[in-house]
């Protein structure tokens, strides 16, 4: 039987992960508990931890929900800290009142598992980025410093409020997107950003899969600053929100322009002419452009039912030729974001007998070796199906043993979220 333990201050997370080496108890790292339907299943209302060999190993989980709130904000010096339980919805609204955002615009995952919510130690802990990504990097590249709590029960700090700060092993880097298996991260630095004064999205209609990844790759290259570039497929496109994109009637692809209000106008007018020539074009203007992007970073066209999810990155050019392999074995839904390089691939039920013990990784994996290498991970499936499949890419040897000595060297007795990402680390 699992318990929960919220420990109040870091004091008390190191005491208890101090315990728990000693008695040899594995701890799940949860803030919401919102995403745990990432990764390999673990503990709480999966009934434990799977253990190298698959069985279940009784733990515990540790709730770091109540290290929560904004501890420092200065948005002059565009910088803000906070504990890692803080809900992201708290930090969102408190930049958004200075005008300022999160530039990595964190995608809300829980709503793929029918929750909503998560923390910024969510966000950190499994990288999120949203669309921007293509222009402002991901989470770990706006992430100053954090303090956390290794597997040995000992706490630590990385980094600082500043980039200059970061001297030797830059371990803030290291702990985003590790998924809680290094260390439970208890406060977080961030540097936040100004909101854009104006948004505009171009859409352009009809394209195929091929003619809109050449659309989105014309317009990244160009001078015009795009920050968001994304393609639904018709049927993907007619779930939208916005009007403008559900009633198209075909498949949609999207560029987005932001800044101040006279460059937005002159980018958006210098991005018509330049794929004017492709096909009918809409735009959108700021509200709408808003939901447009919330709806595509949130992969809400596919967060209804529970049906197979993958997250592919491939080459972008190679994009459209993966989901066409990948749909030749198994009938699915797609749409691309990141300029192509990113696919959300969702399988149709029920999944096709030869698939079934794997939920179609070997295809999915094949086609991207096929075109070019790239990575795909099972972001949604059932536990008896994440439990016997390898949800993230399986790692080359030389990589799979440097993750094992950095694991040992944060988490030796394999105490937190063992196994969540790979089997036996």
């Amino acid at each position: 039987m699992t318990e929960a333990l919220q420990p109040a201050e870091v004091a008390q997370v190191a005491e208890t992960v101090t315990w728990a080496v000693g008695e040899e108890i594995p701890l799940e790292i949860v803030g919401a508990a919102t995403k745990r339907g990432l990764g390999r299943p673990l503990l709480g209302a999966h009934g434990g931890a799977q253990g190298t060999g698959g069985n279940r190993i009784i733990g515990h989980t540790l709730d770091l929900s109540r290290l929560s709130g904004i501890s420092l904000y200065e948005p002059e010096e565009l910088v803000l800290t906070a504990g890692a339980g803080t809900p992201l919805a708290e930090i969102e609204a408190a930049v958004a009142a200075e005008g300022q955002q999160l530039a990595f615009e964190p995608m809300h995952m829980a709503r793929l598992y029918g929750n909503d919510g998560g923390t910024l130690g969510g966000a950190v802990a499994c990288n999120l980025a949203g669309p921007r990504r293509i222009k402002a990097g991901a989470a770990r590249d706006h992430v100053l410093g954090i303090k956390g709590v290794s597997g040995r029960g000992e706490a630590f700090k990385s980094g600082g409020r500043v980039v200059k700060n970061v001297t030797g092993y830059d371990l803030s880097k290291l702990m985003t997107g590790s998924y809680g298996t290094l260390a439970a991260l208890t406060e977080i630095t961030i540097k936040v950003l100004p909101a854009p004064e104006k948004t505009r999205t171009i859409l352009v209609l009809g394209l195929d899969d091929e003619a809109a990844q050449r659309a989105m790759t014309t317009a990244l290259n160009s001078s015009h600053e795009v920050s968001g570039a994304a393609h639904l497929p018709a049927a993907v496109a007619a779930q939208s929100a916005v009007g403008y994109v559900s009633g198209a009637g075909g498949a949609v692809t999207a560029l987005r322009v932001e800044g101040f209000g006279p460059s937005v106008a002159a980018r958006t007018e210098a991005l018509r002419e330049l794929l004017g020539s492709l096909g009918a074009l809409e735009e959108l203007h700021s509200a709408n452009s808003a939901v447009f992007w919330q709806e595509v970073r949130d992969v809400a066209p596919f967060q209804a039912g529970d049906l197979p999810l993958w997250r592919i990155s491939a080459t972008p050019n190679n994009g459209a030729a993966v989901v066409r392999d990948v749909a030749d074995a198994q009938s699915g839904t797609a749409f691309y974001d990141w300029g192509g390089g990113l696919i959300w691939y969702r399988l149709d039920g029920p999944v096709d007998d030869r698939l079934a013990d794997d939920c179609g990784a070997t295809v999915v994996r094949q086609a991207l070796e096929r075109h070019g290498g790239g990575h795909a991970t099972l972001v949604r499936a059932a536990d008896e199906v994440r439990a016997r499949v390898e949800v993230f890419q399986p790692q080359a040897d030389g990589l799979a043993a440097l993750t094992a000595r950095v694991k040992d060297s944060f988490d030796p007795r394999r105490i937190l979220n063992p196994g969540r990402m790979y089997r036996g680390v």
